[in-house]
């Protein structure tokens, strides 16, 4: 099943000037073309138009309802499953490489390396 994800975007209050264009209907009707045609350049398409109510404050405390015009679009968006799944390519083995015995002498005892004490910085570690 094909998802999508949707813009919601409001709808021209008013019409635009343009050349040709004399009548009131004519001009809203290019600036609303404008808008769809915007749109779909970015790759969404036209749903539908919806007017909703929306709560505004009036006042201090009083509250009124106006109603906003949307226009709705949509545009498909890429499933997980539709995806390609990257590609793995390993130049190593994946496995870890352990050493032998004979690499053990190499690595210093705890006795014999130097390892700082934990606290509050001395003086003579500051000297040395």
């Amino acid at each position: 099943m094909q998802q999508f994800e949707y813009r919601v975007v409001p709808a021209p209050r008013k019409a635009e000037k343009a050349r040709g264009l004399k009548t009131t209907p004519e001009r809203f009707a290019h600036a609303l073309s404008q808008t769809m045609n915007d749109m779909a350049r970015e790759g969404w398409e036209y749903l539908r138009a919806d007017t909703l109510p929306c709560e505004e404050r009036a006042g201090l405390t009083g509250k009124t309802t106006t109603y906003q015009n949307m226009l709705v679009f949509r545009r498909a968006v890429a499933r997980m499953a539709d995806a390609p799944a990257p590609s793995l390519i390993l130049s190593e083995p994946v496995a870890p490489r352990l050493g032998s015995a004979r690499d053990l002498d190499a690595v210093p005892s705890t006795e014999a390396a130097r390892v700082p004490a934990l606290g509050p910085a001395r003086e003579e570690a500051a000297k040395g």
